[in-house]
């Protein structure tokens, strides 16, 4: 998506520069759609409350009428703003919680996620607060989930070590034996095995 692009959209040049700007040629499209989509909802709210209005100067019939209708009608788009804005926050949130999880070597982004408490984490700019004593704590009762540098072509402790052809199951990630229940065996008990199948899986 390109400057002309976004004045197409009904960007004045000013917006569209700032755009450009604030997300610069190093992040993700789909970051870039996301801010794409998010002026075409706001271009939609400001066209609906538009056509409110112009109902609303049709339909008045007196000064009683016309008090009634415009507080049921700011009541209306207060909502909306307000359903809007969270939606906001809560992409941010998103986003800036799947870049953590990424940063901190999570093997599976949603399954480590399913175990924070997303309550007790909150945005702070671009910081999430109370979120790095939660992955501690993660990483020392379920450290399967995360890429470890130390262990990187080693056994853990206390698991047998296997090779492809020594398992004598279906490979779990193949497309004909799929099944969730032996992959999230495999990551618990023995991540290098969980590694080598569903790598063999893929090719």
């Amino acid at each position: 998506m390109n400057k002309e692009q976004l004045i197409a959209l009904g960007l004045t040049e000013e917006q569209a520069d700032s755009v450009i700007a604030g997300f610069g040629t190093m992040i993700p499209k789909s970051r870039l759609d996301d801010k794409i989509n998010e002026v075409k909802e706001l271009q939609t709210q400001i066209t609906d409350r538009d056509n409110q209005l112009t109902e609303l100067s049709k339909n008045v019939k007196d000064n009683e009428t016309l008090s009634a209708q415009i507080l049921q009608l700011q009541e209306q788009n207060q909502n909306t703003a307000t359903e809007y804005e969270t939606k906001l926050q809560q992409k941010e949130f998103d986003f800036a919680l799947e870049r953590a999880l990424n940063g901190a070597k999570a093997k599976n982004p949603k399954a480590v996620r399913a175990l924070l408490n997303s309550e007790a984490i909150k945005l702070d700019g671009e910081k999430l607060l109370g979120l790095d004593e939660q992955l501690t704590a993660l990483k020392e009762s379920d450290s399967y989930l995360f890429e470890s540098d130390n262990l990187q072509g080693r056994t853990p402790p206390g698991v047998k070590h296997h090779t492809p052809g020594a398992y004598n199951k279906p490979n779990p990630f193949a497309k004909d034996t799929f099944n969730l229940t032996e992959q999230g065996a495999l990551l618990r008990d023995n991540p290098e095995l969980y590694t080598q199948l569903k790598s063999l899986a893929s090719n």
